[in-house]
């Protein structure tokens, strides 16, 4: 009798959207067995590397995620890039798996749209949030010699490099950073950060949670100029339909209202200031030109004619982030995404796609879990109807050895895991970060061999 072999499926991205997606076939479907297909050697994704460090209670989520991956039925493939010319590409995931789910997120800053954004001292909060989280690709180096510096940008990711330029060596010294990282930052030249958001405070992008912990901060004043605290309607209505916006707005009050206290460092919040050249000579940033702006009533700005001058030696764009196209499968460079239905690939039969990829850089965990919740579904249903993909055939661990690909497993993960663990409890600190892939690796394959990591 011919048995019908079990589904299996390719969940591409080991972020918190691959993971629940991953969590979510397992319980639906109960004989599937999952594969994470992971680019780095490390899982979890943003709440790994996208995070800032001096917020534990949200990288706590990583537990959670643990237990996903622990599961039976789901097998870690880390170290392993997709793409064409990389160690695997769609079409060999087609031969291999029933199924496959995107969740490879959103890595890439928008670009800021204005002139001098290509000068020297002009970066990429993306790549500065990289390099602090002890990304593999960030640099091994950053630049602090500046003593003021602006950020574009009027949202969590603004305000989390905002208050890391600003924060004391001694309030991050108990934090995952390498030891690189907070040594730097202990040098740095930063005296002043300045927050630039286009629009009136009611429109902001900030959590209750980002805002509130600006004031528990000790290395620096915050400051809010009362001026900048304009409301028009569409503010009013705002600030009446969710309590987290009158909560952040409530707080950016009562930052206007203190006087500041004489600490080191000051972080300056600005509204109603839209960035329209950073400023250069030499070839570097000198400075940021921002356009006074008025509300219009509806929500939106419009300029007044006024401009002010902002003496800054280093511009770090937070306007958003962006997800790369993936080779072989359509995407929508507009909206930077890779057009979905009902969680489906339009025009890729058997290809489906959750969370940022699919949807853009706008929602938290709890969005993502109901992405994941629409594409299990959507794969349940077409894995018993026979519309996904043709049986798989060869295991993909075979085919990645047989090509000499390295990958890690989740037990080499856990080694890394508890390596880093031993080197935070040196330091007093929950774990100490390691930052190379290649140490990750060696870690991983020292464990495989019994040796001392």
């Amino acid at each position: 009798m011919t048995t019908t072999p079990s589904p299996r499926v390719a969940v591409v991205g080991a972020g918190p959207a691959g993971l629940y997606a991953a969590d979510g076939l397992v319980k639906a479907i109960p004989d599937a067995h999952v594969d994470v297909i992971e680019r780095l050697p490390a899982p979890y994704g943003l709440i790994r590397y996208g995070v800032a460090p001096d917020h534990p209670r949200i990288k706590s989520v990583t537990a959670t995620l643990a237990a996903m991956l622990a599961q039976p039925r789901v097998r870690l493939v880390a170290g392993v890039e997709v793409g064409d010319g990389a160690d695997l590409t769609i079409d060999d995931l087609r031969r291999c798996y029933d199924a496959i789910v995107l969740a490879t997120g959103a890595l890439r800053d928008r670009a800021l749209p204005i002139p001098g954004a290509d000068l020297v001292g002009s970066f990429s909060g993306a790549s500065f949030v990289s390099w602090f989280d002890a990304h593999p690709d960030a640099p091994a180096e950053w630049p602090l010699d500046a003593e003021s510096v602006a950020v574009v940008g009027a949202g969590n990711v603004a305000l989390d490099i905002a208050r890391i330029l600003a924060r004391s060596p001694e309030e991050l010294a108990g934090t995952e950073m390498p030891d690189e990282v907070l040594e730097a930052l202990a040098a740095s030249r930063v005296r002043d950060v300045h927050v630039f958001g286009r629009r009136g405070p009611a429109q902001a992008k900030f959590s209750p949670l980002e805002v509130r912990e600006l004031g528990e901060a000790t290395g620096f004043d915050v400051i809010v100029d009362p001026a900048d605290l304009l409301f028009d309607d569409a503010s009013f209505a705002a600030r009446a339909s969710s309590k987290m916006t009158d909560k952040v707005v409530g707080m950016l009050e009562g930052y206007a209202a203190a006087p500041p206290q004489g600490r080191p460092k000051r972080l300056h919040l600005h509204f109603l200031a839209d960035p329209v050249e950073v400023l250069g000579e030499d070839g570097r940033v000198v400075g940021l030109r921002t356009a006074r702006a008025e509300l219009d009533g509806v929500g939106g700005i419009r300029r007044t004619g006024e401009v002010t001058d902002w003496p800054v030696q280093a511009v770090y764009s937070a306007i958003g982030y962006r997800s790369d196209a993936i080779d072989g499968l359509p995407f929508d460079p507009d909206r930077a995404v890779v057009p979905a239905e009902d969680g489906r690939v339009v025009g890729a039969p058997g290809v489906y796609a959750t969370g940022w990829i699919r949807r853009g850089p706008v929602g938290l965990i709890g969005q993502t879990r109901s992405d994941a919740a629409e594409v299990v579904a959507g794969v349940a249903e077409d894995l018993a109807s026979g519309t996904a993909a043709t049986p798989p055939r060869p295991d993909v661990a075979d085919l990645l050895d047989e090509r000499g690909v390295t990958w890690l497993t989740w037990q080499d993960w856990c080694a890394v895991d508890e390596h880093e663990r031993r080197l935070g409890a040196q330091r007093g600190r929950e774990r100490t970060k390691v930052a190379a892939a290649d140490a990750m690796v060696a870690i991983a394959h020292a464990a495989r061999a019994g040796a001392p990591a």
